[in-house]
């Protein structure tokens, strides 16, 4: 008995020891959190790379500064707020939508339809078929009125008319 009560609590002391456990890092906030934060924010140092991902000592000590914003309670609109007074309205990912970043949503979709209204015109004349009709005399003046494409003109329909 004292046996099998031996091996009982060694099997309960090692399947704790080794059972997974979440650790949180200050006040509770994970990094998925930070993260998504941080993805909506460029390294201020690094030219065109996401603080999320950028492997700089500064983005790391960045991102423990948006950790212990979020642990102080501060908003993520704050957050970005801050980051923007520090560093200036090129860390943020999406571009404020004031002044003249406006023009950044407006004159895309502006051209995207421009080009396909010009483009919808021209395979439309493209594919109509171009009507002439007989004996408007819509031909130039001067190729009309030569005697040598009335012969060859005339010679021509003939022609067609004995292969009836």
């Amino acid at each position: 008995m004292k046996k099998f009560l031996f091996i009982l609590t060694l099997t309960l002391v090692l399947a704790g020891l080794f059972t997974a456990t979440t650790v949180f890092a200050q006040g509770g906030v994970t990094d998925d959190e930070v993260n998504a934060i941080a993805k909506q924010l460029y390294c201020p140092v690094c030219e065109n790379t996401p603080l999320d991902v950028c492997p700089t000592e500064a983005c790391r000590q960045w991102r423990e500064l948006i950790r212990l914003q979020l642990s102080e309670g501060m908003t993520e609109a704050q957050i970005k707020q801050y980051f923007v007074d520090n560093y200036g309205a090129r860390v943020l990912a999406e571009p404020p939508r004031t002044g003249l970043h406006w023009l950044i949503y407006i004159l895309p979709p502006i051209f995207i339809l421009g080009g396909a209204f010009i483009l919808f015109n021209s395979f439309r004349a493209w594919t109509k078929p171009q009507s002439v009709e007989a004996g408007t005399g819509g031909e130039s003046g001067a190729a009309s009125s030569s005697p040598e494409r009335d012969e060859y003109v005339a010679r021509f329909e003939e022609e067609l008319k004995k292969r009836k």
